[in-house]
């Protein structure tokens, strides 16, 4: 039986995908944007961490300061994320 493996994608082509829209995000829109943008079974990976879902990196972003919501929405600010 043949299984299929599980995408993964870096953590910084969220934050690049937020950071090139220009506008600031409800957590449901930007969930569904993931979603659209690299599929519902996508997990994510970070410099610290893996194997995270959509909402789990999320989660993990925002206690770095990697996204903020003031209110109005996520955004994020290119600056804020590692150089490597």
């Amino acid at each position: 039986m043949e299984t299929k493996e599980a995408t993964t994608v870096h953590g910084h082509e969220v934050i690049k995908m937020v950071m090139m829209s220009n506008r600031r995000w409800t957590r449901d829109e930007l969930v569904a944007a993931i979603h659209q943008k690299f599929g519902a079974d996508t997990h994510f990976h970070t410099c610290a961490d893996d194997d995270l879902t959509a909402d789990e990196l999320l989660d993990f972003l925002e206690s770095r300061g990697k996204f903020v919501d003031n209110g109005e929405g996520l955004t994020t600010d290119g600056g804020l994320a590692c150089n490597h």
